[in-house]
């Protein structure tokens, strides 16, 4: 069986309101000290590595009445964190994600599907490299509430998906290097 190369990336968001908490819908800011991407992989199949991107920016808007809502998120590229100065170095080298020439990772919400008041699932588009693929999110947690210290509407979430990094022009050592 072929085994095919993947990317897990974790979207993490926390965004505080920036409009009036009576209207719907709603914009929200991305809060970049509460917001880092993640993504893993298996290292040569002995461990899983697990990194983050340090800056993200962006919109989120929630439109709990009328069950729908946008995102526009844009991660900076050079901001990975591995844990090693050295292995950041590498990933954002051109074999990876060639940092000098494509500074940032976005995506652009085309559609997002709610069981009830929450979102459940975020289709949109992918751009990593220059090369752009449709994707869903998976939520697998979301809160609208008002912050307990800051008192001010906000919204929080968790989502995932899983991409072929090779689809990325990003396969160097793949099938080695693979989810």
């Amino acid at each position: 069986m072929k085994t095919i190369s993947r990317l897990i990336t974790t979207l993490a968001l926390s965004a505080a309101v920036v409009a009036p908490a009576f209207a719907a819908p709603v914009s929200y800011g991305v809060e970049a000290n509460h917001t880092f991407p993640r993504f893993s992989y298996t290292h040569l199949g002995f461990t899983t590595q697990q990194s983050r991107f340090d800056k993200t920016t962006g919109t989120v808007v929630y439109d709990k009445e009328g069950r729908t809502g946008s995102v526009n998120i844009t991660i900076e590229t050079n901001s990975v964190s591995t844990g090693s100065t050295l292995f950041n170095q590498h990933i954002q080298a051109e074999d990876f994600l060639d940092t000098a020439k494509y500074p940032t990772v976005t995506f652009k919400s085309t559609k997002v599907n709610f069981d009830g008041e929450k979102p459940v699932s975020i289709e949109g588009d992918l751009t990593m490299k220059g090369i752009t693929k449709r994707v869903t999110l998976t939520v697998t947690r979301f809160l609208a509430a008002p912050h307990p210290i800051q008192k001010k509407d906000t919204i929080g979430a968790d989502a995932y998906t899983i991409v072929k990094r090779t689809d990325f022009n990003m396969g160097k050592y793949a099938p080695a290097v693979r989810r």
